[in-house]
């Protein structure tokens, strides 16, 4: 899982500007090796259905990517949200300034 942050891109100044239109993104990478085309949408279908339960949970002008694996097309719907929620957990800790990161 990656995540992009406009607002923390615009404020870089070496960075390129970004141009913030609307909210969160989310992309969705369900390739080949998850299995066919009714496995494959079934996945991302899931996948959205959990990443809108975690919308809360998110920084708005992030952009997040996931990219399901091949476990995913086996995977409970509770296991992919609990997987999603550890993901941005992590993702946002990563993300976070040392100065951040200690006041936790």
């Amino acid at each position: 899982m990656h995540i992009f942050d406009r607002n923390r891109a615009a404020d870089d100044a070496t960075s390129e500007p970004v141009l913030g239109v609307g909210g969160l993104r989310m992309g969705l990478i369900v390739s080949k090796t998850v299995g066919n085309a009714v496995t494959r949408h079934r996945v991302a279908r899931r996948l959205r259905h959990s990443f809108h339960s975690l919308i809360d949970d998110v920084d708005l002008s992030v952009d997040v990517v996931v990219r399901a694996l091949p476990s995913a097309a086996s995977a409970s719907s509770a296991d992919l949200e609990r997987q999603l929620r550890a993901g941005l957990s992590k993702v946002r800790q990563r993300s976070m300034s040392p100065a951040e990161n200690t006041r936790r």
